[in-house]
């Protein structure tokens, strides 16, 4: 499976969708499935059951959102921009393409 360029704790906007220009930070990731959870974004209301640990009723939550949907913001002005990598002191790092500028392991 190939490296993915988004980790939990990124930055990132919202391109398609009822979301579409939406900015949240990544919660979850699920690779495999090709998805992730971001916080504020794609809200769903679920029916849920009482059980031990919470109430019975109606929850919105935040479901997960395909990764084709989604581009890293760039830390300088906040907009969609495309990730590249390269190499700073014998370490792998991720940057914008938009401005150069490193994005940071929030993790």
């Amino acid at each position: 499976m190939p490296s993915l360029k988004f980790k939990k704790g990124d930055r990132v906007v919202i391109l398609t969708g009822r979301d579409q220009g939406k900015q949240g930070e990544i919660l979850t990731m699920f690779p495999k499935e090709n998805r992730a959870v971001v916080r504020g974004v794609n809200i769903v209301r679920r029916h849920t059951r009482q059980s031990a640990g919470q109430e019975a009723g109606i929850i919105s939550k935040e479901a997960p959102i395909n990764l084709s949907n989604l581009s890293h913001e760039d830390p300088q002005d906040g907009k969609p921009t495309r990730v590249g990598f390269k190499f700073v002191d014998g370490r792998k790092v991720r940057f914008a393409k938009r401005s150069g500028e490193l994005i940071p392991d929030r993790m």
